[in-house]
Formats: C-alpha cells, structure tokens, sequence
C-alpha cells in the first residue's frame, strides 16, 4: 500500500521506502528507472500513434445494423391476435 512514506517504482510497481537507493523488487535506482525521463519507458507508448485513428479502432462510430423484423414474428404475432379475438368472442354471449 503507496502510503507517504514510500511510493509505487515506476519499473515493477514494488514499493519502495523513500530515501531508498534501489527498489528492494526489481532493483532500479534514480538512474534505470526513478527519473522523470524515464518514468514511462516500457510501456510501448508510441509518439507517432494518430488518436483519431486509434479511437476509432477502439470504439466504431458505425451504428450495428438494425435487426428486421421476421416473417415468422409477424404471423405469430397475427395468429395470437386473431386466436385471442376468437376467444373473447367466443366467452361472450
């Protein structure tokens, strides 16, 4: 747990006590890993990556096509109309 005295090494997110000289997990120190110029190094993060491109991979804008109705759902739904008619005329006198 990332409490105040220690924070999270941003090479294997052991945590490490402040004022430590290495990460007691993996072994990085202020130059294989704690700097700010490496901070993000590892995680494959392109700077030529197009945004609009990757959202759009993501989360297609094209809306799913509409299911149409079946046939066979349309003449259930006409029989159970007419059978329920033919029923309530028949309870009527």
């Amino acid at each position: 747990m990332k409490t105040n005295q220690t924070f999270l090494c941003p090479a294997c997110g052991g945590e490490v006590k402040k004022g430590a000289i290495a990460c007691p997990h993996c072994g990085s120190d202020e130059r294989t890993g704690w700097s700010d110029r490496t901070y993000l190094d590892g995680l494959d993060i392109g700077d030529d990556i197009d945004y609009d491109e990757l959202r759009e991979q993501e989360f297609p804008s094209r809306n799913p096509p509409r299911r149409k109705l079946s046939w066979i759902v349309i003449v259930a739904a006409i029989l159970l109309v007419l059978a329920a008619a033919g029923f309530i005329k028949m309870l009527l006198p």
